[in-house]
């Protein structure tokens, strides 16, 4: 027959269970978010990718970039980027470079920004946070828009390879390689 002790203690058990399971607990409380002064540190300590961001036209642009390193030769290449490398913003001191008004409208807020200073840097020297992915311009995620111009004439893109000619005169910049070279008003988290 049936053991009373053993369906007893089944009983048992199975009310515990089911008590535990609809009691309150303890009202776990999560923690603040992190600290920007650790995401600078896991920044700094984590290496720079080279990846293609999913869902974005890098993949494209790998294309396109493997397409034309088989058309140049390797001494062509060479000398291109010695030759850029030499006019490049972020290679200005900070004591030369001059000093630009920047509107960062959807931050509701107007900063200088030297002009070796990306977009995206002085907008996290702000303490806000910032849409990037690579900071290499490879991407879409730092993407914004330039609402009072062409960002073909109102900033300096080092090396991106994401946005077209039209896309640049429409405004549209990428805030991680983008240098302003005049006064200008950003929207950032704007994509073509």
């Amino acid at each position: 027959m049936v053991d009373l002790m053993g369906m007893a203690l089944g009983v048992f058990l199975t009310a515990a269970f089911v008590g535990l399971h609809f009691s309150r607990g303890q009202q776990w409380q999560s923690k603040e978010d992190i600290a920007p002064s650790i995401l600078a540190q896991r920044a700094l300590a984590i290496s720079e990718t080279t990846f293609p961001e999913p869902m974005s036209r890098a993949a494209g642009a790998i294309v396109i970039g493997s397409s034309v390193a088989t058309d140049s030769s390797t001494e062509d290449m060479g000398s291109e980027i010695e030759e850029s490398s030499k006019h490049r913003p972020q290679d200005i001191p900070d004591s030369d470079a001059r000093v630009f008004k920047i509107e960062y409208v959807k931050e509701g807020l107007t900063v200088e920004v030297r002009e070796n200073q990306t977009l995206l840097e002085a907008g996290e020297e702000q303490g806000w946070d910032m849409p990037y992915a690579c900071r290499e311009g490879s991407c879409l995620s730092c993407a914004g828009k330039i609402t009072n111009g062409s960002a073909a004439e109102l900033a300096f893109h080092d090396d991106q390879e994401m946005i077209s000619q039209d896309e640049l005169n429409s405004g549209y910049c990428l805030t991680c390689v983008a240098y302003p070279v005049s006064n200008l008003r950003l929207e950032t988290g704007e994509s073509p």
